[in-house]
């Protein structure tokens, strides 16, 4: 640039300092890590949280427990339980229920992944996987019914056996179904919550049906 080579700096004027950033007060809590901590610690931390999910699946209402920090371990554990209790049953003495596992297991996964896609392009706020969390843990209460349908299966089958499932399995099915609509209510818009709800009530019907239905061979 024409006239900085005749600009000179005063000998009087020392040309040094310290140059510091201003930072805000360091915490210890910062410098930990997941990565550091022990593997225990990481797999109690992770049961907890799985732990409150089903507490607030059992006591549902309008929260954001389930959508704040979504995991899909509780899910996955739920449709393995409920595809292991529910094969083997009216198939054939030859077959070991393998294509029953995979029947239930495709089922709740593809609906769970339907009825999100189905939020979603209805206007939904919520993200992918935080849908597929809520309907999965949902499926807790259906789960118990089953389990309460194979305890009372090995009573005998009869007409007192069916009225029990029944009663057990409707009971489960209005509350998978009411504690799914109780997370999901308010990221839909107003207008369109009956569209969202339909498919939800399809979805925990048609697993209420297969537990219904479970005959052991």
């Amino acid at each position: 640039f024409p006239g900085l080579a005749d600009v000179s700096i005063s000998q009087d004027i020392p040309v040094e300092g310290e140059i510091t950033v201003p930072v805000g007060s360091h915490s210890p809590d910062e410098d930990y890590s997941t990565l550091d901590e022990p593997v225990k610690d990481t797999i109690m931390r992770d049961l907890k949280a799985v732990g409150k999910k089903f507490v607030h699946v059992m006591y549902p209402r309008k929260s954001s427990a389930l959508l704040r920090d979504w995991d899909l371990w509780g899910p996955l554990v739920l449709c393995v339980s409920l595809a292991l209790m529910l094969q083997g049953g009216s198939a054939d003495s030859k077959d070991d229920g393998g294509p029953q596992f995979a029947e239930v297991f495709v089922i709740i996964w593809f609906g769970a992944v339907v009825i999100t896609l189905n939020s979603k392009l209805l206007g939904g706020t919520i993200s992918f996987f935080q849908s597929l969390c809520v309907l999965g843990y949902c499926v807790l209460p259906l789960t118990v019914a089953m389990l309460v349908c194979r305890l009372v299966l090995l009573a005998g089958v009869g007409t007192v056996s069916f009225i029990i499932r029944l009663i057990v399995v409707g009971a489960m099915f209005g509350w998978s179904t009411l504690a799914s609509t109780a997370f999901l209510a308010d990221s839909q818009p107003p207008n369109r919550k009956a569209l969202v709800v339909y498919p939800i009530f399809l979805f925990y019907f048609v697993i209420s049906w297969m537990i219904l239905t479970f005959t052991p061979q």
